[in-house]
C-alpha cells in the first residue's frame, strides 16, 4: 500500500490561458503543458475540460500510466472560482486520484508567491485581485469579475480603450491615435464594434491593453488617463492588502511589468519578487513540496 501521494500536479486555469506542472514526492519537476482559458465563472464546463485535458497531457508527457493515478494528487487554482461549494462541484469531476484540492486561482498564485508563507498577492492579468494570507488566514480583496470589478486590470483597460473609441467615433469625447487605432481595428464603423462586444469574453478586451499602453508610452492623453486609473486601482489593492497587516506583497500578471512604472512610489517600494509561480502554488495546495532553486518562475 502507498503510503501517500508520489505525484503532485498543479494547475493554474486563468482567463486568458491554462498551465500544469508535474513534479514528484521530492519537488522534482519533470513535465509542463499549456493550453487554453480555464475560467469557471465563464463557461464552467469548458473549463474543466480544459483543466483536464491539461492533465491527460502533463500526464502523457511525464509517461505516467493508469496505475499511477491512484499516486497522484492534484492541485487546481481555477478563475472564477468564488466559493467551497465551487471547489467541491470542480473536485467532483477529477476521480480515481489520490486527492484533488480546488481553490480561487489567487489563493494558490499567493501560495506560490510566498512558498506557503504569509504575504500578499495581487493579480493585475486578464482581471485583478489581491489576496492577503497573513498567519494563515486568507482574505481576498476584488476578483468580482469583468462586469463587477477587475478594476487595474487588462480587460478593464481594453474595454475602457474602446469606449473612449466610440465615444470618439460618436464626436462625444477627444479623438487621439488611440482612439483611431481601435476603431480602425473594427473598420471604423461602430456597429462592428458593437457586434463583436455581444461575445467577446474578457480576454478579447485585455487584447487592446497593450495598444493603450503603447500609446500611453507615446504620450497619448487618453490613452493616460485610462492607465493611470489602472495605476490607481492597482495601488489602492496593494494598500489594502497591506492594511491587513501583509508586509511582503508581490505583484504578478501580465499587466504587472507595464503597470509598475504608473504605480505611487510607496507601491513600488512594497513589492518584492515572487518565489514560485502560481501553478506551484496549486502543487503547494495538493500538499507537494517545491526546490529552493526552481523558485522565481513566472
Amino acid at each position: 500500500m502507498q503510503a501517500g501521494p508520489h505525484f503532485f500536479l498543479g494547475v493554474d486555469g486563468g482567463a486568458s490561458g491554462c498551465r500544469a506542472r508535474l513534479r514528484d514526492a521530492g519537488g522534482a519537476s519533470f513535465a509542463e503543458v499549456a493550453g487554453p482559458p480555464a475560467n469557471i465563472y465563464v463557461d464552467f464546463d469548458a473549463a474543466i475540460a480544459n483543466v483536464g485535458a491539461q492533465v491527460e497531457a502533463a500526464c502523457a508527457v511525464a509517461g505516467l500510466v493508469a496505475a499511477d493515478r491512484a499516486r497522484l494528487a492534484l492541485g487546481l487554482g481555477l478563475a472564477g472560482l468564488s466559493s467551497a461549494g465551487d471547489a467541491k462541484r470542480v473536485e467532483a469531476r477529477f476521480e480515481g486520484l489520490a486527492g484533488v484540492r480546488a481553490a480561487n486561482d489567487a489563493v494558490t498564485a499567493c501560495l506560490g508567491a510566498h512558498g506557503g508563507a504569509d504575504g500578499a498577492l495581487v493579480i493585475a492579468g486578464t482581471g485583478s485581485a489581491a489576496i492577503a494570507r497573513v498567519r494563515g488566514s486568507e482574505t481576498v480583496i476584488g476578483g468580482r469579475g469583468f462586469l463587477l470589478g477587475d478594476d487595474g486590470s487588462a480587460a478593464r483597460v481594453g474595454a475602457d480603450a474602446i469606449r473612449a473609441a466610440l465615444r470618439a467615433n460618436d464626436g462625444l469625447g477627444p479623438s487621439s491615435p488611440l482612439t483611431q487605432e481601435v476603431m480602425r481595428r473594427f473598420r471604423d464603423d461602430p456597429l462592428v464594434a458593437i457586434q463583436w462586444a455581444i461575445s467577446a469574453r474578457p480576454a478579447g478586451y485585455g487584447a487592446f491593453a497593450p495598444l493603450a499602453f503603447e500609446c500611453a508610452g507615446a504620450g497619448d492623453e487618453i490613452a493616460l488617463a485610462i492607465v493611470r486609473a489602472a495605476a490607481r486601482a492597482v495601488d489602492a489593492l496593494i494598500g489594502a492588502v497591506q492594511t491587513l497587516g501583509a508586509e511582503r506583497v508581490v505583484l504578478v500578471g501580465g499587466l504587472g511589468a507595464p503597470i509598475r512604472p504608473y504605480l505611487a512610489a510607496s507601491s513600488q517600494a512594497a513589492l518584492h519578487p515572487p518565489s514560485f509561480d502560481a501553478v506551484d502554488g496549486a502543487i503547494l495546495l495538493a500538499g507537494g513540496v517545491l526546490v529552493a532553486s526552481e523558485g522565481g518562475k513566472t
